[in-house]
């Protein structure tokens, strides 16, 4: 039986993995009181994804497209951010938070809610 060390990295990617889980599923159960309060949804797959099935009142701002909109989006209001898979509303987090946004969640993989 080898020792515990050879396994950290193994560990480490599921706890990663399992928190990454657990905090889209903390945001989606807040999803009716965001949506109740006025939060914008972005939808930051492309057109063609986001023409194909958005939510109703939901904003399709393609990902390479977010840094010259980030103008259209208010700082001050809630922003959820959506995409096909996760990866990229993942990197719409990072870019909001590099240029001063601090009111944002990440649904994720939760295209049906964007």
């Amino acid at each position: 039986m080898g020792s515990i060390e050879q396994y950290w990295p193994l560990v480490c990617l599921v706890l990663w993995f399992s928190y990454k889980w657990w905090a889209t599923k903390q945001v989606v159960r807040m999803i009716p009181e965001l949506r109740k309060n006025g939060a914008l949804f972005i939808d930051v797959r492309s057109v063609a994804e986001g023409t194909s099935g958005s939510a109703p009142g939901s904003i399709n701002i393609p990902l390479p497209e977010l840094s010259a909109r980030m103008g259209e989006l208010p700082k001050d209001s809630d922003i959820v951010l959506c995409c096909a898979s996760g990866s990229r509303s993942d990197m719409a987090k990072l870019l909001l938070k590099t240029k001063g946004f601090d009111k944002f969640h990440k649904a994720g993989n939760r295209g049906n809610l964007c």
